[in-house]
């Protein structure tokens, strides 16, 4: 018997670029059959973003392993009933179109629950199902100004700044949905009954901006930026330029840790500057500058080693990847592609007992799937030869 969590549950996966894909690659990990379908023009435009022409984007390789791939004309009648056949097999079915699209093509989740009342169906958007936004394009830029956080990041007295991670992508359009889906699963194996999620990737940063949310109930009004506790107010909590260009970061928040980071500098003095003491953080802030500013990162590293005191560098990924806290954790793995050759990945950020993951599958050629799929709901060869020529596949 599988160790695999999700082993014997199927996925249907309309997604495509980045959010709901990274949601489908964790339950895809944990074991989950998860059937990437595509349609049988461009596909999903991941396979080629920033790549070089006739190459796999690395995006694409590493969010799409331990998959299963077709092909689907959705526009076609034929299309839809096979989708409608497939669900009758499936647990799960996942979508990122925008609101009503689903229904127009004829598998939302009405058409898929007069199947299969069991079958937990996600829908992933900017901005949710209703409301007025509800069918506005966007990206994560344009759902995290929304939900008050690209106001609140960036340096005090300067523009908000775009950072290299997309929030609302990964985390409302990747990991809540997820958190939804296994919710609903689990509600429908105990009552046979399944559920739509509707996940607004908007809503999923919103309501994780706590820190904003507690200046605004205390304060009556978000702070400015780079005016926070932990978004570079405080000396205790902050980013410090080394020598060498490089960076250092400080998150003692504690006292405790604070005095150890003055004692290890050499700077007593500064620990009345700490928040919790209610001192001013300018002094400190303008004299670790300066102070960090004398040596190299790797000697700050050096220095602070055996401290216990929230102290880190600042590591590009090339560094991650060589950290010998990645490293005993196996956060970086290699596979081989038949395409690609040797691809370098994130390993899952989940350690379960009793379970160990590995890349069974590397991410599927466009359709590489479609006839033994087919095969598994009863189409012959000459079926699937007839939808092939019909363009249905």
């Amino acid at each position: 018997m599988s160790d695999k969590p999700l082993h014997g549950f199927r996925v249907l996966d309309l997604t495509r670029l980045l959010p709901g894909p990274v949601c489908t690659l964790h339950l895809a990990d944990l074991g989950a059959d998860v059937i990437k379908i595509e349609d049988t023009g461009a596909g999903d435009y991941a396979r080629t973003l920033g790549a070089a022409p006739g190459e796999i984007a690395p995006v694409f390789l590493a969010i799409n392993r331990n998959k299963r791939g077709m092909r689907l004309d959705l526009k076609q009648a034929e299309g839809v009933a096979l989708f409608l056949d497939l669900a009758k097999t499936a647990h799960v079915v996942i979508e990122s179109f925008r609101p009503g699209v689903v229904d127009r093509l004829g598998v939302g989740y009405e058409a898929v629950r007069a199947v299969n009342p069991a079958i937990v169906y996600c829908a992933i958007s900017g901005y949710g199902q209703t409301g007025p936004y509800r069918l506005l394009a966007g990206h994560d830029l344009n759902y995290c100004s929304y939900a008050g956080l690209t106001e609140q990041t960036g340096p005090r007295d300067g523009d908000p700044v775009i950072p290299n991670f997309q929030v609302a992508d990964i985390l409302g359009g990747a990991v809540v949905p997820a958190m939804g889906i296994l919710a609903a699963l689990l509600d429908a194996q105990r009552t046979g009954r399944g559920r739509y999620v509707d996940v607004a990737m908007t809503e999923g940063v919103l309501t994780h901006n706590v820190q904003a949310l507690s200046a605004l109930v205390s304060d009556g009004a978000t702070r400015p930026r780079g005016d926070d506790l932990l978004s570079g107010r405080e000396a205790c909590y902050n980013v410090y330029r080394a020598s060498d260009g490089r960076h250092m970061a400080v998150g003692a928040l504690e006292t405790k840790f604070w005095n150890e980071v003055c004692d290890v500098l050499g700077r007593p003095d500064l620990k009345p500057c700490h928040w919790a003491a209610g001192g001013d953080p300018a002094p400190a802030i303008e004299a670790l500058r300066t102070i960090f500013a004398t040596r190299t990162q790797a000697a700050w590293v050096e220095i602070f080693a055996g401290h216990d005191c929230c102290v880190t560098p600042v590591l590009d990924l090339d560094a991650a990847q060589e950290d010998p806290q990645h490293r005993a954790r196996g956060m970086f793995v290699r596979s081989n592609h038949p395409e690609a050759g040797d691809v370098l990945q994130f390993a899952p950020p989940l350690k379960l007992s009793d379970h160990t993951f590995e890349i069974e599958r590397p991410a599927p050629g466009s359709g590489e799937h479609t006839d033994e799929l087919l095969a598994e709901i009863g189409c012959d060869a000459q079926r699937i030869a007839a939808l092939r020529a019909a363009g249905v596949i």
